[in-house]
């Protein structure tokens, strides 16, 4: 689904900034790597991973990979509709709706993700190392698997339709 970046009001967060290091013949260069979340707080979220030499330049990076991988998320009354468990490399992230005035209950990277995509009760649990990149890898896919109850409805409608 394509998507006017501009049309969206985008709010971005940096989730975790890392100095990292490349050893060459004369010594360490060192450079920064950021992973930002990016989203406009009504269900469309974006993830981006940045390097640069400077901090500034790497965030900003990040903000434009994650503004090329928008994702709508349905949202339901300011929760998910269903529970979902998300995976990415040794990480496993189930995401559980919750009833109104319980908040977003998730750590680190995962309640970042979700307070720009706009969910406001919620209930996260991280199951591995909780490394923040993959964190975020498993709960974007997790949410990429949430459907909207009316598409569902809809999608029955047409496969009862063509059995007729």
């Amino acid at each position: 689904m394509r998507v006017n970046v501009e049309e969206l009001n985008l709010k971005d967060k940096p989730v975790v900034i890392n100095r990292v290091a490349k050893v060459v013949k004369g010594g360490k260069r060192f450079s920064f790597s950021a992973l930002v979340v990016v989203g406009d707080g009504d269900g469309w979220v974006g993830v981006g991973k940045g390097k640069a030499t400077e901090v500034p330049s790497a965030i900003s990076k990040a903000v434009a990979h994650a503004k090329k991988n928008l994702i709508r998320i349905p949202l339901k009354s300011s929760t998910i509709p269903h529970e979902v468990h998300g995976y990415f490399g040794g990480e496993h992230i189930v995401l559980k709706p919750a009833k109104q005035g319980t908040g977003i209950i998730a750590g680190g990277a995962v309640r970042s993700l979700l307070e720009v995509a706009g969910a406001q009760n919620i209930v996260a649990k991280t199951l591995g190392r909780g490394n923040p990149f993959n964190a975020v890898r498993a709960t974007i896919q997790g949410l990429s698997q949430l459907r909207d109850p009316h598409e569902i409805r809809e999608m029955r409608r047409t496969a009862v339709g063509m059995e007729d």
